[in-house]
């Protein structure tokens, strides 16, 4: 075992270049190493049922928590599978599972079903993970909890260097990992990426529990575990970057019919929509409504396009153009909670008092606390409760509102006394 591979759980915690500012733990001067080679060495990529049954096996075999991420193509293909997936455990050592050829991870999803998993981001992994069967019951996610412990760098790279005292190389984060076969390279980052992760747990486990805020990571880590796989996006296209250019509804319009055909091919394809066409040509299109395909070529983004793309995306403008008044969709979504606040002062000034006070007391405990205000409370759980509040301002009404917009039981004995003082006016 080369020092690289030093027991990080035996070091003391990092404080140099972006520990939490309060911390009164030792600090680590000597410069961060460099992690180069896993410390079994790259593992074979697992890519049909008898090897995918040995490496289950092992890891239910093994102890302790379990490190697990995912690899996807972001930019490169259709939607967020995942394209490798990497585990580690004590006992049973790293793996590298092909996804593509091993679509179906239930069996050891199942296997690790008593085990905590540990993952950085969870939030971006678990729904790809979740397609292939595996699903967690415990998580200890290390950039949440990096968040609520105050480090104010929180990427993997960052906190393995900043805790642990060593440094990943990050090349290969945004490459297409739908490649096959995947270079040496790829396969030694994906590897190192969970080689520390259980190391880093265990360093942010004890850092949380000296700020008195393990139990709160906990009911955190229990929220995104428990979580049900969101709603689908209603109305996607009007993500459409740019947008804000577009004001007509028949504008509107055209993008919408644009943006569909788009990802219908892209889908089709399974390529990134972006490949297909950009968001900057779509919303050039729906300013210019081209009467043709001719005037439609000489916009940007349409140049290169040949002929017979050319005239189907024509043909996405016409079906807008057509279209009757009843037909052209809303210039904004249908509003289901509080207006934006800059219009607060017109329409509820009291309201707008309220929401200035709570944010400056949300802002203050944040800050005391040392940690993201997002994180201490949501903005849009603030807005709802200051432009709805509870008929009888006290403890036991705002709690209750906290907690009904899905507030923390952590979060809601924080924020309470904040929100009592803006709501009843001695907090302005």
């Amino acid at each position: 075992m080369t020092d690289a591979h030093e027991t990080a759980a035996d070091r003391p915690l990092r404080t140099t270049g972006g520990a939490p500012p309060d911390d009164a733990g030792s600090s680590v001067s000597r410069a961060p190493i460099p992690l180069l080679e896993p410390r079994e060495g790259i593992p074979p990529v697992i890519a049909d049922a008898d090897a995918l049954a040995g490496v289950t096996a092992a890891f239910a075999g093994g102890s302790g928590p379990v490190a697990v991420d995912a690899e996807r193509a972001s930019g490169y293909r259709y939607g967020q599978r995942a394209y490798l997936v990497q585990l580690r455990r004590e006992g049973a050592g790293t793996a590298l599972i092909d996804p593509v050829a091993c679509p179906d991870l239930s069996g050891l999803g199942a296997a690790l079903a008593d085990a905590e998993w540990v993952l950085h981001a969870a939030t971006q992994d678990l729904p790809c993970l979740r397609d292939i069967g595996m699903v967690p019951a415990r998580i200890f996610d290390t950039e949440l909890a990096g968040r609520l412990a105050g480090f104010p760098r929180v990427g993997l790279g960052a906190m393995v260097e900043n805790v642990l005292g060593f440094v990943l190389e990050k090349g290969h984060s945004a490459v297409d990992w739908s490649t096959r076969p995947l270079p040496e390279p790829w396969l030694r980052y994906a590897a190192l990426d969970v080689e520390l992760l259980v190391d880093l747990r265990d360093a942010l486990e004890k850092e949380l529990d000296r700020q008195g805020k393990l139990e709160w990571a906990r009911q955190e880590f229990d929220a995104i575990a428990s979580a049900p796989p969101p709603e689908p996006r209603k109305d996607p296209w009007r993500r459409t970057s740019g947008m804000h250019k577009v004001r007509r509804r028949r504008q509107l319009a055209v993008v919408r019919e644009l943006w569909q055909a788009r990802d219908r091919i892209a889908q089709r394809r399974d390529v990134s929509p972006g490949k297909v066409l950009g968001d900057a040509a779509i919303v050039e299109a729906a300013l210019a409504l081209p009467p043709n395909a001719h005037a439609l070529a000489a916009l940007n983004g349409f140049g290169r396009v040949n002929r017979r793309q050319l005239e189907q995306w024509q043909m996405s403008v016409d079906r807008a153009r057509a279209l009757s008044e009843s037909q052209l969709p809303q210039p904004g979504q249908p509003v289901t909670g509080p207006p934006p606040p800059r219009a607060w002062a017109d329409k509820d000034p009291a309201a707008a008092a309220r929401l200035t006070a709570a944010r400056a007391g949300v802002t203050a405990l944040a800050e005391r606390l040392n940690m993201p205000q997002e994180n201490l409370i949501t903005p849009d759980t603030v807005r709802r409760v200051c432009w709805q509040p509870p008929e009888t301002v006290d403890a036991e009404s705002v709690s209750a509102a906290l907690a009904g917009h899905g507030a923390r039981p952590w979060q809601v004995e924080q924020v309470t006394p904040v929100l009592v003082a803006a709501l009843s006016g001695e907090g302005a």
